[in-house]
């Protein structure tokens, strides 16, 4: 049994907006959310982040929480823009219909808050279980009353992609008729420090697809869809449908991808087919593009493989910074305002192509006629994971 994925609603919260609306805006402005760190208590102030500017304490004040409550910052992200997208989709009837939520972060923000002080004091020791990433999938499904299909993907910077090409599979395959699909991820001093250790992280924001290029910025966000089974759909916008998928894995290297983009290569080539697409009808690409030395020349020279003709393409972290796990549901609502409003998104900062390659990416809004838009999104380990979103389910 297949049956096609149509696109009813979507929401977000990023470092350029609160919604899909100020999101939009702020890309058609050329305007960046990358600043340098004022709610995240970390010693690199002079590391720019895409950060919220709002506190926990707003954001739990936002939605109703009482002040005991343990809901993490990725659960807080993840409850505001699921609020707007289920909105979109007007579904107020939670009873029969899975969640799908994609996080790396999870709650660590918390633990690594408090974990000095559990021993001695049992003030916060709620937050000991947010370590698990599903416990923040579970906080944001109690808050809805979602209590059907509920899981957690965690698989890095491919986490809320993976996400929506598993609720894809399961309408596809009749096991579920709607599903919440996406991911939520907040700045952490753990991943700052991290991603810092590891020398790609840049002072100053990033060049994706640059030849100067010299490191990535972090980001926080949150970006879901919902899905449902076109055949179920009355009475309501579709806004897009999933048209394909595919996840690939090369095992390169642990924080690496392969020289010659393996991984990604693969997924695109199985996103395609499971489209039953040629490479020659994808118009736009959001592409993974990091602005690191790897992942841009390894994306690049993947799809060099995969295109005769490359397809008009850039990267849009140079809006949010990299959000990792919410990456892919960004970089959906990104893609589906591409779709919706017939423009080719730009890439901030690039000047001079990658010698290697020499691939151009858009640097400004651009109409164009798009039907089909591919959606990179690659995490650490290898795991490649590739979107094809469509505008008519041609």
């Amino acid at each position: 049994m297949s049956r096609k994925v149509a696109i009813t609603g979507m929401g977000i919260l990023s470092a350029i907006g609160k919604n899909v609306i100020e999101n939009y805006q702020s890309i058609l402005n050329g305007n960046h959310g990358l600043s340098k760190p004022e709610i995240l208590s970390t010693r690199h102030k002079n590391l720019s982040v895409g950060e919220i500017k709002l506190t926990n304490d707003e954001l739990a004040e936002s939605i109703g929480l009482p002040k005991k409550h343990t809901f993490t910052r990725a659960a807080l992200l993840g409850v505001l823009a699921l609020k707007e997208c289920v909105q979109n989709a007007k579904i107020h009837d939670f009873s029969n219909i899975g969640f799908v939520n994609g996080t790396s972060v999870g709650g660590m923000d918390m633990t690594e808050r408090f974990y000095r002080e559990y021993e001695n004091d049992k003030t916060n020791r709620r937050f000991i279980q947010a370590q698990h990433p599903g416990f923040t999938t579970e906080q944001i499904a109690s808050f809805f009353g979602i209590n059907g299909y509920v899981s957690t993907i965690s698989t890095a910077c491919s986490s809320a992609a993976n996400a929506i090409m598993m609720g894809a599979r399961m309408i596809a395959s009749g096991q579920l008729d709607r599903v919440i699909v996406g991911g939520t991820d907040c700045l952490s001093k753990f991943t700052l420090n991290g991603f810092n250790s590891l020398l790609i992280y840049s002072e100053s924001n990033p060049k994706p697809f640059d030849r100067d290029r010299n490191g990535l910025n972090l980001g926080e966000a949150a970006a879901y869809l919902v899905l449902e089974a076109k055949d179920t759909i009355k009475d309501k916008p579709i806004l897009g449908y999933v048209a394909g998928y595919g996840n690939a894995n090369d095992a390169f290297h642990q924080t690496a991808s392969s020289d010659n983009g393996e991984g990604a290569y693969l997924a695109m080539q199985k996103a395609l087919r499971s489209a039953n697409l040629n490479s020659y009808k994808i118009d736009y690409i959001n592409a993974h593009g990091t602005a690191t030395q790897n992942n841009d020349l390894s994306e690049s020279k993947a799809l060099l493989r995969t295109f005769k003709e490359i397809p008009s393409f850039s990267s849009t972290k140079g809006f949010t910074g990299h959000t990792l796990a919410a990456a892919g549901g960004i970089e959906a609502v990104f893609s589906l305002l591409a779709l919706k409003n017939q423009q080719l998104l730009p890439n901030l900062n690039f000047k001079n192509a990658i010698e290697e390659t020499k691939l151009y990416p858009v640097t400004t809004v651009k109409d164009a006629k798009i039907e089909y838009v591919l959606s990179n999104s690659f995490g650490f380990g290898g795991n490649c994971t590739s979107l094809i979103f469509s505008k008519n389910g041609l």
